[in-house]
């Protein structure tokens, strides 16, 4: 599956923060199709095509957009699960937060984040914040070829 057509997994339990992250990321026009988890358990299961999403094309995203603060699993354990796996270790995760806590992001990156961004306030910001991350992520970055999980 090229770049283009593969998905972005925001991993967010508020609605507010997943509309506006859906609504920058399209104002930003990011043309990857967004898949949503609402809890850390949800993304777990999309990430290893179990559960709701056992008959998904096993595909990775082309990155995670992970929130720390998650019911059922938090960011963090989430993210140790992707790094211990074989076939997600070397997926991009970006930690998208409103977390100000210097313990979250130290434990970010020794765990293996490749991103740590802070959630603005200001739509503007944010907007501008989510092309930055579309441009990177999406057409800068070169990440390793598609495995299937």
């Amino acid at each position: 599956m090229s770049p283009a057509k593969r998905v972005i997994l925001l991993v967010e339990d508020n609605p507010d923060d997943e509309a506006l992250t859906v609504r920058a990321l399209t104002k930003a026009n990011v043309a990857n199709p967004i898949e949503v988890a609402r809890d850390g358990a949800e993304a777990l299961d999309f990430l290893f095509c179990q559960g709701r999403w056992a008959g998904r094309d096993p595909v990775p995203p082309q990155v995670v957009l992970l929130d720390l603060k998650l019911p059922k699993v938090d960011g963090l354990e989430v993210l140790r699960r992707i790094r211990k796996d074989a076939r997600t270790r070397a997926l991009p995760v970006v930690i998208l937060t409103s977390s100000n806590e210097e313990r979250d992001l130290a434990a970010s990156y020794e765990i293996g984040a490749n991103s740590y961004v802070r959630k603005p306030v200001d739509f503007d910001q944010f907007l501008e914040a989510a092309r930055q991350l579309g441009l990177y992520w999406l057409v800068l970055n070169v990440s390793p070829a598609a495995t299937p999980a």
